[in-house]
């Protein structure tokens, strides 16, 4: 395995694939390390940021009959897109998983799942040791030059991003308020 470093540690949109793992309701009851509505706001917000970098993104769940449908407010960011409904726990062990993924043709993958012992861990460390470059985590953005995607992150920031998205509209309003005249 080669390691990464330096710029090349860093995730580029035009080498990502995104697999977002499980994120259905069945799901979503049992995990107790965060409040439910900032883990669906979260993932709707990668998604939405997948999708403003154009990297390919694959949907998929677990017995989707018995543990509930991706949330909607994934499958509206990819409206139409096939979800991959699978009974084997580990996602990296489904074929139809991974031939999805090798058919982007991406070296870079993300994975982001609810349960990080189980939708992210097992995965990750089957891929890891098949050789793929493996990350956990996103940062497509990292120069505002990148004028094409920032309009669209721009958004995501205001819809998903708490306290930063509303200090951008803030800051917004303050930049098109006119300043007072002075009296005199």
């Amino acid at each position: 395995m080669t390691f990464r470093n330096g710029l090349d540690s860093l995730l580029r949109p035009e080498d990502s694939v995104l697999v977002l793992i499980d994120h259905q309701p069945y799901q979503l009851a049992n995990v107790n390390s965060h409040e439910p509505q900032m883990v669906i706001n979260n993932t709707a917000g990668l998604a939405k940021a997948a999708k403003a970098f154009g990297v390919p993104t694959i949907l998929t769940t677990v017995i989707a009959e018995r543990g509930g449908l991706l949330f909607p407010q994934i499958t509206d960011v990819f409206p139409g897109q096939e979800v991959i409904d699978r009974t084997l726990i580990n996602t990296w062990q489904d074929p139809k998983v991974v031939d999805a993924v090798k058919a982007t043709g991406r070296k870079q993958l993300i994975i982001a799942g609810l349960w990080t012992e189980v939708c992210v861990a097992m995965p990750a460390i089957q891929a890891l040791g098949e050789g793929w470059d493996v990350t956990v985590a996103a940062e497509w953005q990292r120069d505002w030059a990148r004028a094409e995607q920032a309009a669209a992150i721009t958004e995501v920031i205001i819809e998903h991003a708490g306290g930063s998205g509303i200090a951008f509209l803030w800051e917004q309003q303050l930049l098109n308020t006119p300043v007072p005249a002075k009296a005199g």
